[in-house]
């Protein structure tokens, strides 16, 4: 489905079954398969990577495209969809993607069924950077912020990241540009009450057109545009928790 949209000197994706035979090669010779596939990263991004495969699971995609971009490396995640590994570099400072595929076709899959299957540094270099023989042709650059904005209301993850869980009140940020994101509906109507209010999840989830799930999702979507300011300290947060007493931090 996927060769039409490829851009000539692109290269061609990889089958699922195929690339699972290369990663089987580079696992051979290590006692675990998470251990080989992030050895190559940085320190700091391994171990925030590895917390999310203690329990067995695999890395949901929104979790490794937040941990890139939190800790602004350059990386690409090989994901799957359907029968093909579409390979996403990320450029955090640029806040920039490349994929080798239109990013429409992306976001028109079914995101809960992307699967990250291999995350490794980036080869290809940012629009603008000097070695231009790295640079990737200039049609298959897009929006991070789109594929995080989609990927956090639509992907796999249906519960807060971790960085911002907990006892925890959430406001907008203000002078933050949405425009580019199309809100309608009940999301528009929460961002706007966010902008006006700190509130709780468990708040959120009374809201018209909200559930638990719909606002962490929400609240995931806001942070990774870093468009979301989370207080430990607000009243509303500690009168959110039964342990209140011990609810102290800072904003």
């Amino acid at each position: 489905m996927f060769e039409p949209t490829i851009p000539f000197g692109e290269p061609e994706l990889m089958r699922v079954s195929t690339f699972r035979r290369y990663l089987d090669e580079l696992d051979k010779d290590a006692a675990t398969s998470s251990s080989s596939r992030l050895a190559s990263l940085s320190p700091s991004l391994m171990a925030d990577l590895m917390r999310f495969e203690q329990d067995g699971n695999a890395s949901e995609a929104v979790e490794v495209l937040a941990a890139c971009v939190r800790h602004a490396r350059n990386v690409t995640v090989h994901v799957a969809l359907a029968d093909k590994v579409v390979p996403l570099t990320v450029f955090p400072q640029e806040r920039l993607v490349h994929c080798p595929v239109d990013m429409s076709i992306l976001l028109e899959s079914r995101l809960t069924e992307l699967r990250v299957m291999h995350i490794e540094p980036a080869t290809l270099r940012p629009p603008g950077d000097s070695e231009a023989a790295l640079v990737g042709a200039p049609e298959s650059h897009f929006a991070l912020g789109q594929l995080l904005w989609e990927l956090a209301l639509r992907g796999a993850r249906d519960r807060l990241l971790p960085e911002i869980a907990g006892t925890a009140a959430y406001r907008l940020s203000p002078g933050l540009d949405f425009s580019a994101l199309h809100l309608a509906g009940s999301l528009l109507a929460a961002v706007e009450r966010l902008a006006r209010q700190p509130t709780t999840l468990r708040e959120m989830s009374d809201w018209p057109g909200f559930d638990r799930e719909r606002a962490a999702r929400l609240l995931n979507a806001l942070y990774l545009q870093s468009g979301l300011i989370v207080s430990r300290a607000h009243p509303a947060a500690l009168g959110d928790s039964w342990f209140s007493a011990l609810g102290r931090g800072r904003e």
